[in-house]
C-alpha cells in the first residue's frame, strides 16, 4: 500500500529505520510522532490511498481487520518483518456500541501512538489496584478526564490504564502500534467491579490440542 512518497511512507521508513527497539524505547516514538502528526494532509493521504487500493490489496485490509464493541478497526499496514503495524479506528455511532473494551478501564498488550483525524472523545486515564492471587484489576481510580479533538494526538505504553467512555459520532483515528510487549491484556468494569483478563486466539492455538 506504501508505495510513494507520503506522510505515512514517510512515517514507515523512519519506524523502519530507527536505531533502537521500538517497543524497548516507545517514548522516543512519542517524541517525534507528535510533530509528524501535526502536518498537514494526514487525511486526504488516507483518503487517496483507500481510494487507490487494489483488489487484492483491498482483500488485505478486510482480512486482517475486526469489529470491536465500540470501533471498527481498520488494518492499514502490518508486515511480519516490521516493528509495528499502522491503523484506522473508525468509532461507531454512541447508540450503538455494545459494553465492551473500549468503554472499560483496560491496558493494551502493545504501546501505541494514535492522532484524532476527525470528530472527538472523551479519554480517561486511571491507576489501577491489581489483586495479586488472581491477577486482576481489583479496583481503579480516575486521575485524568480530557476531551480530546481533532489533531489531538496521544501516547498510551502497556503498563497504562485508559477508558473512552464516549466518543462523538464520525471519530476517526490513526494508530501506529507496537508489536506485543505481552501476552495478555486487562480490563475492569467501574460499573460491577469486575475484572478480566484477555489473551488472545492466536496465543492460546499452541496449547488447543491439549485442550481437545
Amino acid at each position: 500500500m506504501l508505495t510513494r512518497l507520503s506522510p505515512l511512507s514517510e512515517l514507515a521508513t523512519r519506524l523502519r529505520t530507527a536505531r533502537y527497539p521500538l517497543a524497548a524505547d516507545w517514548r522516543a516514538v512519542d517524541e517525534w510522532f507528535r510533530p509528524w502528526a501535526a502536518q498537514s494532509g494526514l487525511r486526504e493521504e488516507l483518503r487517496s490511498q483507500l481510494r487507490a487500493l487494489s483488489t487484492a490489496e483491498a482483500g488485505k485490509v478486510l482480512r486482517s481487520s475486526r469489529e470491536t464493541t465500540t470501533h471498527f478497526a481498520w488494518c492499514l499496514l502490518d508486515s511480519p518483518s516490521d516493528p509495528f503495524s499502522f491503523w484506522l479506528h473508525e468509532y461507531k455511532a454512541q447508540e450503538d456500541w455494545r459494553e465492551g473494551y473500549a468503554d472499560s478501564v483496560h491496558n493494551h498488550r502493545y504501546h501505541f501512538c494514535t492522532t484524532i483525524l476527525r470528530g472527538d472523545y472523551r479519554h480517561e486515564r486511571y491507576e489501577t489496584t491489581i489483586e495479586a492471587g488472581t491477577g486482576l484489576i481489583s479496583s481503579a481510580r480516575r486521575r485524568r478526564s480530557t476531551v480530546c479533538r481533532a489533531g489531538t494526538s496521544i501516547t498510551m505504553l502497556a503498563d497504562e490504564f485508559h477508558r473512552i467512555p464516549e466518543a462523538a459520532d464520525g471519530t476517526m483515528t490513526f494508530l501506529v502500534k507496537s508489536r506485543p510487549v505481552s501476552s495478555f491484556s486487562l480490563s475492569f468494569d467501574p460499573a460491577t467491579g469486575i475484572g478480566h483478563r484477555h489473551v488472545p486466539v492466536e496465543v492460546r492455538l499452541g496449547e488447543l490440542a491439549d485442550r481437545i
